[in-house]
């Protein structure tokens, strides 16, 4: 992938990926090829300030885990109020987090590495 489309990706996706990982990723992006590109950009990643949100106004009802492909935690948290309440305390503290390692995990899965 040419250097302008992988500047472009990452600036508007930086803050969606753990920053440990950023430099990874634009070596893997470098190694890519042009078509998938068009795929990445298709890709919808999970804003990790909006998964905050969510976790705090939906949490208990397991939204949070629905939108990060934890169906499991999902219907714990729906069936017994985010565990009283304790679960969903500690997703509010994790959610961006487990957001930002979401992306990571997907955009491996696209690129393949």
């Amino acid at each position: 992938m040419d250097t302008q489309n992988v500047d472009i990706f990452l600036s508007v996706n930086a803050k969606k990926f753990p920053p440990l990982h950023l430099q990874s990723i634009r070596e893997a992006l470098y190694a890519a090829d042009e078509s998938k590109y068009i795929v990445l950009t298709s890709l919808e990643f999970r804003d990790p300030d909006i998964m905050l949100l969510l976790s705090i106004v939906v949490g208990q009802l397991g939204v949070d885990r629905f939108l990060l492909g934890q169906v499991g935690m999902g219907i714990l948290k729906l069936l017994t109020g985010g565990l009283c309440g304790i679960l969903w305390l500690i997703d509010i503290f994790g959610v961006r987090n487990k957001a930002r390692e979401y992306n990571h995990q997907l955009l491996k899965q696209t690129l393949g590495i």
